[in-house]
């Protein structure tokens, strides 16, 4: 099985770098997001940047636009290219293709969510350090870490879903980039839409539990959706009925 999920991702990560054009399209998009969350932003903030919550919210948003645009090519791309009905035909079992796919977008996501807080740290040790290592503090570094797999994860899950149902990859990431740029609104407002005495007492907990208390709240809310939803596609993800797509 391991062997087999190996051999997806191999499959994957070379179509990804040499074959596919979506992401030698989307290179300038990349390089817009790296820069912003590792270069101005930090340069904007300062050495504070170690330290701010807005760090753990980067941390889980940026691997999901990401994980999102290449995981809408999983298997609408393969129906566009015509290699969906070889794929399907082949030896390895439906989990080793879906945790192959799933796996391979993770990583992507998650790899270049490190890349760009290890160049964020390097800004502001760059321009504020003053002759001062600066670190990321305690749980923004280790909740950064973690939010930054499990937002890979949830847009990974979430968008082999999408694209198993999908006829093209534009009309995957339509769908994934429309997710992806409303959650932090429906985030943001919807605790409006809670009754007002959920509200205090939401409030109220928030304040008693602390930074490191949200944060294991939302890690652990992620790692349910993300286990929820990868359920949800294996068992979508039906040989006979996709060959039949």
């Amino acid at each position: 099985m391991i062997s087999d999920v190996g051999t997806v991702m191999w499959k994957e990560w070379r179509e990804l770098l040499i074959q596919r054009g979506s992401l030698r399209g989307g290179a300038l998009g990349l390089l817009v997001v790296v820069a912003v969350f590792s270069i101005v932003l930090p340069l904007q903030i300062g050495s504070h940047w170690v330290e701010s919550p807005m760090v753990l919210f980067f941390a889980g948003w940026v691997p999901f636009v990401s994980t999102a645009h290449v995981v809408a090519d999983s298997f609408a791309g393969e129906r566009e290219r015509h290699t969906l009905e070889t794929l399907l035909a082949s030896r390895l079992s439906n989990q080793a293709i879906l945790f192959g796919k799933v796996c391979t977008a993770v990583s992507y996501g998650w790899g270049l969510t490190l890349l760009i807080l290890l160049l964020g740290l390097v800004t502001v040790n760059l321009v504020h350090g003053r002759g001062e290592l600066l670190l990321y503090q305690g749980i923004i570094g280790l909740g950064s870490i973690a939010l930054s797999l499990l937002g890979a994860g949830l847009a990974a899950s979430a968008g082999v879903l999408i694209s198993l149902r999908a006829s093209t990859v534009r009309q995957a990431q339509q769908t994934l980039s429309i997710a992806a740029w409303l959650l932090p609104i429906i985030l943001g407002y919807g605790g409006r839409a809670l009754p007002v005495e959920w509200r205090a007492h939401l409030v109220e907990a928030i304040t008693a539990s602390g930074m490191t208390g949200i944060v294991f709240v939302v890690i652990a809310t992620l790692i349910v959706l993300d286990i929820g939803l990868l359920a949800v596609a294996m068992a979508r993800f039906q040989r006979a009925r996709l060959i039949l797509d």
